[in-house]
């Protein structure tokens, strides 16, 4: 062997040897990091953990345009479980204690399958102190169950506004996993209404405190005294264009009946009040509804869950009339000295279309005044379908208002292309359109519809779209105003001073709403009664007051009533004078005052 070889091994050797005892060294290490020195390590290890608490934001609170509250918050105990800690086989015991259905446990766990086990879910609210006290007592028996105080909605201001505020439930699966980074589970959302709408400018920004942690989670201590805690902020507050006294005589109304009410300022769009009837109870669906509250609700005949202010779809009947009669006016097709002679109905082939009466000799004032049907069956046919079609778009019909609470339905304003879509491409004749002049047939309108009618009449053709909210107040307590599309119908005003003028003789003249004639608003209006297949007719009206000076516009639909005149001008009436003496100073307020308790960022 020569040298060189002789070297290369003992090179070889010593590296080898080398390896081994590095490797020796490391693994010696590593045994006594593991094994011998593992209490040390995890003792710093449980000094050295740390948690982070969420501190969830109180939620903006909704005061009326007179900022009296509408929806505030109130501390509530709170039950929240962590799946991975809890023992199943005390579920029937804790059902019991939180008065839940059977199997109440399993849908929990269900609702978040999927997610960690070892985050808390929540499992019950507004909880009594007596079931808080035994679950204190039993806290070795419940483990996984804590109990806290949050922020809930607190509706005990004097009016419902069920389907205007809607409501807010803690945030399901499939919403977490659309906004995931936004929310967690155990977070509140809107899911309905104006809470639903503006839940971006209600919710605030979430806080966190840290805390110094062991390995079974028993905090230590604030880490670095709190230095890196992020305070919450709470959500603004919103003040909404309702104003509270007519709400709440506006619901009053319609205790016992079915159907809508909308009251509008016209010049802004403004809602003034809103009643969609029946309503349901929003603490009842803003805490976590038993199964059984919402098979009542969604099985309910009454449908109280179904927002008819914006969705209900019914023909307008007589109060469509001056549309036709704004369509005939400027095309030029009749005159304000036009006149027919009502014989009681016309006849048109062998068709004959009933008017109410036999009225006579009457033009566009006494027939709107009236509600002769007579004198609109003629109109339409001189003014074409598409062009009368074309007024009606110009007051929002057949089309969405864009009013702020989401649920809305466009309704329909037949044209010819909705006839040649709907029965075929010259299978229909102008037999088809009579009907519509007087409101009735293919014509579907909703009520936030016809209050921005009437709020367009009342405001000389010009308006904004209808709306909830004023404004919101930021983090600086300033006040920001909320703005909104205008509206314009570009109709002329003498013609729009004409059908204001039929509609100021229905209620002052000897029109068909004359028993709610007020001595000390004026008011102006139109009636309507609506064909109902299915039972007794709906009654209908549009009105504005004072006629001079418009302050407010309503529409009320009553559902199974029978002649608008009878059954829905009476409550357009109350929902008036109450606005008026409102803003007169005059009324005497018939809510009940509630005064929120005090929330602070710390409750």
């Amino acid at each position: 062997m020569d040298d060189n070889s002789f070297g290369a091994g003992i090179r070889k050797d010593i590296l080898f040897y080398s390896i081994i005892i590095i490797f020796g060294l490391f693994s010696f290490r590593l045994f006594k990091m593991q094994i011998l020195d593992n209490k040390i390590y995890q003792d710093q290890s449980e000094d050295n953990s740390i948690k982070a608490v969420t501190l969830r934001p109180p939620r903006g609170v909704l005061y009326d345009r007179n900022f009296q509250y509408l929806v505030s918050n109130k501390p509530a105990f709170t039950i929240d479980i962590v799946p991975s800690e809890f023992d199943t086989s005390k579920s029937e015991v804790l059902e019991k204690l939180i008065s839940a259905n059977s199997g109440y446990l399993k849908g929990v766990f269900a609702k978040f399958r999927g997610y960690p086990a070892y985050l808390p879910q929540k499992l019950a609210q507004n909880v009594g102190i007596e079931t808080i006290s035994r679950i204190e007592e039993n806290k070795s028996f419940f483990k996984g169950i804590s109990y806290n105080v949050e922020l809930q909605r607190d509706y005990s201001f004097g009016v419902n506004g069920s389907h205007m505020f809607g409501y807010t439930r803690e945030i399901d699966a499939k919403q977490l996993a659309l906004r995931r980074g936004e929310y967690s589970m155990g977070d509140y959302i809107g899911n309905s209404g104006i809470e639903k709408t503006y839940e971006y400018l209600l919710r605030g920004q979430k806080g966190y405190e840290f805390y110094i942690v062991d390995s079974k989670q028993h905090m230590k201590g604030r880490y670095e005294n709190g230095q890196n805690d992020v305070v919450p902020s709470k959500g603004y507050d919103l003040v909404l264009s309702i104003d509270r006294e007519a709400q709440y005589v506006a619901e009053k109304q319609f205790l016992d009946k079915s159907g809508a009410v909308i009251a509008i300022e016209p010049e802004t769009g403004e809602i003034l009040a809103f009643v969609s009837s029946p309503e349901f109870n929003l603490d009842q669906l803003s805490s976590l509804a038993s199964g059984k509250v919402w098979q009542k609700l969604t099985t309910d005949k009454d449908k109280p869950l179904f927002n008819r202010a914006t969705m209900s779809s019914n023909p307008p009947g007589s109060t469509f009339k001056m549309i036709t009669a704004i369509a005939a006016l400027e095309e030029g097709v009749i005159t304000p000295e036009f006149t027919i002679n009502c014989s009681g109905g016309y006849q048109y082939g062998n068709r004959f279309f009933k008017c109410t009466h036999v009225h006579g000799t009457v033009n566009v004032i006494s027939a709107i005044e009236k509600s002769c049907n007579t004198f609109f069956y003629q109109l339409i046919l001189k003014i074409g379908l598409d062009k009368w079609a074309g007024y009606a778009e110009k007051f929002g019909f057949g089309k969405k208002t864009g009013v702020d609470i989401g649920e809305e339905t466009r309704g329909i304003l037949p044209d010819s292309k909705y006839f040649d879509k709907t029965y075929g491409k010259g299978k229909w004749t102008n037999g088809y359109l009579i009907s519509l002049a007087i409101g009735q047939g293919n014509i579907i309108t909703t009520p936030i519809q016809l209050a921005q009618y009437a709020a367009l009449l009342a405001n000389n053709g010009n308006s904004v779209q209808p709306h909830f909210l004023k404004g919101y107040i930021d983090e600086n307590n300033d006040f920001i105003p909320a703005t909104f599309k205008t509206v314009h119908t570009d109709i002329s005003q003498k013609t729009l001073d004409i059908v204001r003028q039929g509609m100021f003789l229905v209620v002052q003249g000897a029109g068909t709403a004359t028993h709610i004639r007020n001595t000390k608003y004026t008011i102006a209006g139109k009636t309507g009664t609506v064909q109902n297949p299915h039972g007794k007719d709906h009654a209908l009206f549009v009105a504005f007051a004072p006629f001079d000076n418009p302050k407010i516009a309503v529409a009320v639909i009553v559902e199974n009533a029978g002649f608008g005149s009878t059954h829905a001008a009476p409550i357009a009436k109350e929902v008036i004078n109450a606005y008026l003496q409102k803003l007169e100073g005059t009324y005497e307020s018939k809510v009940a005052e509630a005064k929120p308790e005090e929330v602070t960022d710390e409750n």
